[in-house]
């Protein structure tokens, strides 16, 4: 128990730096400014917490008062009467059957997610990842230490988005790691984690970069726009890896395992590692649990595929609810545009009778904004949105 504790540090750096990058010309940078500046400005974004699974493993009957949350949502259990999100199969979509293309165009408009099967990714590489994920979470708390977040750098074990002492935190562990472009890699921690799961991270996180990039030319398929308006966005994709573990809870009914929420990037896929039940999304004003498929991925849209799209797709608020019996492991890959890059909606979605739905931002801005405030729902896409859109 000697490994919980917290720490408070001083943000203000961050903010004066990714302001300082923000307002550079961007024909003035030279590669490594960009890197350093970027760097700089997205560490030390979340206070330093204690490890949940540590604190799982004492005799506890009641959860300690800051793993409270009393004012949320109750959980749903999982239940064959819900509607289920989407099922779509990659090779269809790649065999161009109209009717698949149609369905992942109508997933990414009415749920924001679905599940994919068929996807191609090696399923040796899968596996290994799985293994691998679950050994690295079972290393012993002093060799997790090793790997652990400090006050200037968010990626390693830890939370994210802890902003102040008072809040609440969530009832699980998470590592983060940003895996592409690798000047953006935190240099202790890839480079040390354990063989074999360091080669295995490495071929996985190449395949998922792949798979993002043939989702996206789908995509473009399926809205009928020209073939770069989006692919252009995902020229050498940002993509950093959450890999999440929610223990047992005494009072799974009290906690949260990762508050609602939308993601901030492009797009997310998530690989469900045990298969146990825990993630729910927000549809028609319900939590509908996502009941995990064996060789499957889930696939969401982020806030700025939703602002690239010009709200024609759209990131949905979801969570992760835990149970008192078993732990649930994930992986959650993010990939987005670079930080230096401007994004608006694409030319051939607005239209006079849809006009421009959101502001035109730089990448950066968007996260400044976003890693500051605590995780909740899709507040932050407010800040964005162009007040007078239709449709609303």
């Amino acid at each position: 128990m000697n490994f919980l504790f917290s720490h408070v540090f001083d943000k203000s750096s961050k903010s004066i730096l990714l302001s300082l990058f923000v307002n550079v010309p961007l024909q003035s940078k030279s590669i490594e400014l960009s890197c350093y500046l970027l760097r700089m400005a997205l560490q030390g974004t979340s206070l330093l917490v204690p490890s949940v699974q540590e604190l799982a493993k004492q005799p506890i009957i009641e959860v300690p008062e800051r793993y409270v949350h009393p004012n949320q949502d109750p959980p749903i259990l999982c239940n064959t009467t819900f509607p289920q999100v989407p099922v779509i199969d990659l090779h269809k979509l790649l065999c161009e059957d109209a009717t698949e293309i149609k369905n992942l165009d109508c997933a990414c408009k009415e749920w924001g997610f679905f599940q994919l099967i068929n996807h191609g990714v090696d399923p040796s590489v899968v596996e290994s990842m799985k293994i691998g994920v679950l050994q690295f979470f079972n290393l012993p708390i002093e060799e997790k230490q090793r790997f652990w977040q400090t006050a200037e750098d968010m990626q390693g074990f830890g939370q994210l988005f802890v902003v102040s002492e008072e809040q609440k935190l969530e009832w699980a562990d998470m590592f983060y790691v940003n895996t592409f472009p690798l000047h953006s890699r935190n240099p202790r921690l890839i480079p040390n984690i354990p063989q074999p799961f360091r080669d295995n991270l490495e071929k996985y996180c190449l395949e998922l970069k792949k798979l993002c990039l043939r989702i996206i030319g789908l995509m473009t398929k399926a809205l009928e726009i020209k073939t770069n308006e989006l692919l252009d966005f995902f020229e050498d994709p940002h993509q950093g890896m959450r890999m999440n573990y929610y223990p047992p809870s005494p009072q799974p009914e009290r906690v949260s395992g990762i508050n609602p929420h939308s993601d901030a990037g492009g797009l997310t896929i998530l690989l469900q590692v045990n298969e146990v039940e825990g993630l729910q999304i927000r549809n028609g004003g319900k939590w509908i649990p996502v009941k995990p498929l064996s060789n499957a991925f889930v696939i969401n849209v982020g806030d700025m595929l939703e602002l690239l799209t010009n709200g024609t797709y759209r990131s949905i608020e979801h969570r992760g609810i835990v149970n008192s019996e078993k732990e649930r492991i994930s992986i959650a890959t993010f990939h987005r545009p670079q930080m230096d890059r401007v994004i608006s909606p694409v030319p051939s979605l607005v239209t006079p009778e849809r006009p421009e739905l959101f502001k035109t931002i730089r990448v950066a801005d968007y996260f400044n904004g976003f890693l500051k405030q605590e995780l909740q729902g899709k507040s932050h896409m407010d800040v964005i949105r162009i007040q007078n859109e239709i449709g609303k």
